[in-house]
């Protein structure tokens, strides 16, 4: 019988387990299942033999599981891929850097701009000048504790790397991104060596490549002392200073040689931040940096934490430091002479001077302390001072109140009118031309093509001596002399006598109008002093290398006789005069024979005094320099007080002597109460000739 089957009959069926039937296509592709095809039209064995060779079943590659060692295989591999391309990368832009360097055969560490070190006569130290500032050290010259201040806070680990720390470079890095700002750099001393001998300060990627590859190079080639010892004679301390020697003078008035612990301490703090951790600048940020320093080379092991408490400065108590004073203007007026002395400084060099370190610092104090407490009463702000021997070597110059606040030197580049102290060349003149101290000259009302000059006080005395004359400092009498014997005259005597400045050839050059600078006006006085002997005012009497070559020696030089004796004997007697009895009778100085001229110039704008010794010629300007007017200001008041204080000083513990010539004369008389004597016969020619050109 036949049997006939459902699909729903079929063992396994959906109709029979309650499933729908299939749904009809819907227009979307379906895969029947093999079952399903052949309970509906079932193929012959042959038949289904064939479609399966003719459509195998495809199958997919399992994937192996994610392990965390696979992870790492990949991250490896890739790293290391990338490494290579980095350093590939790296590389190329070495290499590109690198060829736009000198060969490396031609590197050589630059020599380092000469030192000029400056010294007074008795090997004090004046100053240091030239590029850097100051001498070079050697590193065994140093304390121990000075470079292990500088490598504890700039290098912990440079006796350790090769020029490049990748370790500090790492640590540098993490800081500034946990800062979110940079607070720290990975340059190496031996970096910043290379930087400052062969770079410019540019911050680029080409100079910090340049910079690693000379910095290898450094290492290379120079031991770690030699490298340090570069680095701290010619690393950048602030002030001018290059140089743990230049620093160490310029903030503390002593070599790097004498720093103590705590000075060591600040000078390496300095590095960071030149200006704003300066000591005398800032002095408490100054303390706190150098507390830091210390707790550096405590941890480094240089010192010890008890050594580190004891060196640190308290940054309430203000730091001492060294004040330039006035023999920076000295240093200054050298360093301008050099190249006329030695031409191109050539290395390192002492230039030793003329300059008593003992009279330059009295000196100093005596000009200031006058400034201080009369300068705002009387309304005078500056002051100067030119001392020398009577050969023209100069003691000691003040240029200026407060070197610190300017340095503009009022003694030998200021040109300012002199005043009546410029009167003694023109009676000079008028001595050479015949007149004699006791030659009677009118002192009278005077008009001269227009020029109509007249004495401090507007009075006359009428006929005087020119002793006199010179004494009271009458200005008719001295415009008188001058167009007797021609402007020309006195201009001739003023360069003989060593003025060097420009005078125009006018009558009232007689009354001091003509600017003349005080070092040149107190020269001009010294063959009053000396006997007639002119001088070349001069500061230096050496210059060796400080290998002890010598480059320089003075000789003894001058002009030669410039006076006659017998008008050095008449000048010193009316000189002298001017003091006993004149304008500079204020000044003093027990036991010795001086002679000296006041001067005042129009509205008290200049007030002047130079006088001397046999021994010694010193001059003394106050003013303003804006030329203003002073209050109750003249050449024989203040000016005539500091001369007299700075001479007794100067002449301590030396036997007086007197001064050149002995002309032989009576005391003056006073011209204000006795009647002026009968002149000489053979002297009626000159006076004369005076009444012929201005009448009686």
């Amino acid at each position: 019988m036949d049997i006939k089957l459902n699909p729903s009959d079929r063992i396994g069926s959906s109709a029979k387990r309650g499933r729908k039937p299939a749904r009809k296509n819907s227009g979307t592709r379906r895969e029947p299942s093999f079952k399903a095809r052949a309970s509906v039209n079932p193929p012959p064995a042959k038949g289904r033999a064939t479609a399966r060779k003719a459509a195998p079943k495809k199958r997919r590659r399992a994937r192996k599981p994610l392990t965390f060692w696979r992870v790492i295989g990949k991250l490896f591999y890739w790293g290391i891929v990338l490494g290579v391309w980095a350093g590939i990368a790296v590389a190329g832009i070495v290499i590109y850097y690198a060829v736009q360097l000198p060969a490396s055969d031609s590197w050589a560490v630059p020599d380092r701009p000469a030192n000029i070190r400056i010294v007074a006569a008795n090997g004090q130290l004046i100053s240091n000048r030239g590029k850097m500032g100051g001498e070079a050290v050697a590193f065994y010259e140093l304390p121990e504790y000075v470079p292990a201040a500088v490598i504890a806070i700039e290098d912990r680990r440079y006796f350790d790397h090769f020029g490049i720390d990748i370790i500090g470079i790492t640590r540098a890095l993490i800081g500034n991104i946990q800062a979110g700002r940079i607070t720290a750099g990975g340059s190496t001393i031996t970096q910043q060596v290379a930087k400052n001998l062969f770079l410019t300060p540019d911050q680029n990627l080409g100079r910090k490549v340049q910079e690693a590859l000379l910095a290898i190079w450094l290492e290379r080639n120079y031991t770690k002392i030699e490298i340090i010892e570069l680095y701290l004679n010619r690393v950048y301390f602030g002030a001018g200073a290059y140089g743990i020697e230049a620093a160490s003078q310029r903030y503390f008035g002593k070599s790097a040689r004498n720093l103590s612990l705590g000075e060591a301490a600040i000078m390496a703090g300095l590095l960071k931040a030149p200006s704003r951790l300066s000591p005398d600048k800032n002095p408490e940020a100054a303390a706190q940096r150098a507390r830091v320093v210390l707790g550096a080379m405590a941890e480094e092991g240089y010192i010890s934490q008890a050594e580190a408490q004891a060196a640190a400065i308290d940054p309430n108590k203000r730091i001492r430091t060294r004040v330039a004073g006035a023999e920076f203007y000295v240093a200054d007026w050298v360093e301008s002479l050099m190249e006329s002395y030695i031409g191109t400084v050539p290395k390192d060099v002492i230039v030793t001077t003329t300059i008593d370190w003992d009279l330059q610092k009295f000196a100093e104090f005596t000009v200031r302390e006058m400034v201080i407490k009369n300068g705002e009463e009387r309304n005078f702000s500056q002051g100067a001072l030119v001392a020398m021997s009577t050969d023209g070597a100069v003691q000691a110059i003040v240029g200026g109140v407060d070197y610190t606040d300017s340095q503009y030197n009022r003694a030998i580049t200021a040109r300012r009118q002199p005043g009546s102290s410029f009167k003694p060349i023109v009676y000079l003149a008028a001595l050479e031309a015949g007149f004699t101290p006791d030659t009677i000259v009118q002192d009278a009302p005077l008009d001269y093509e227009g020029w109509q000059p007249e004495n401090y006080n507007g009075q006359y005395a009428g006929d005087v001596t020119l002793r006199q004359a010179i004494a009271y400092s009458l200005n008719t009498v001295a415009a008188r002399l001058a167009i007797a014997v021609t402007p020309e005259a006195v201009i001739d005597t003023a360069y003989r006598l060593g003025i060097s400045s420009e005078i125009p050839p006018v009558p009232s050059i007689a009354l001091g109008t003509a600017g003349v600078s005080l070092l040149e006006l107190t020269g001009a006085f010294a063959p009053f002093a000396n006997g007639g002997a002119g001088v070349i005012p001069h500061v230096i009497t050496s210059i060796t290398t400080t290998e002890g070559e010598v480059l320089y020696q003075s000789i003894p030089a001058g002009p030669g006789q410039v006076i006659a004796p017998e008008q050095v004997a008449m000048m010193n007697d009316m000189l002298a005069s001017a003091i006993e009895i004149g304008t500079g009778r204020s000044a003093h100085l027990p036991g010795w024979p001086i002679a000296g001229k006041t001067g005042t110039t129009q509205s008290n704008r200049d007030a002047v005094f130079v006088g001397y010794t046999s021994r010694l010629v010193t001059g003394v300007w106050l003013g303003n320099d804006d030329n203003s007017p002073m209050t109750r200001v003249g050449g024989g008041t203040l000016p005539v007080e500091i001369w007299s204080e700075f001479m007794t000083r100067a002449h301590q513990g030396l036997a007086p002597a007197g001064l050149p010539g002995s002309y032989g004369y009576s005391p003056p008389l006073d011209i204000e109460t006795t009647t002026t004597p009968e002149p000489e016969p053979q002297r009626r020619t000159l006076v004369d000739l005076i009444n012929d050109l201005f009448g009686n």
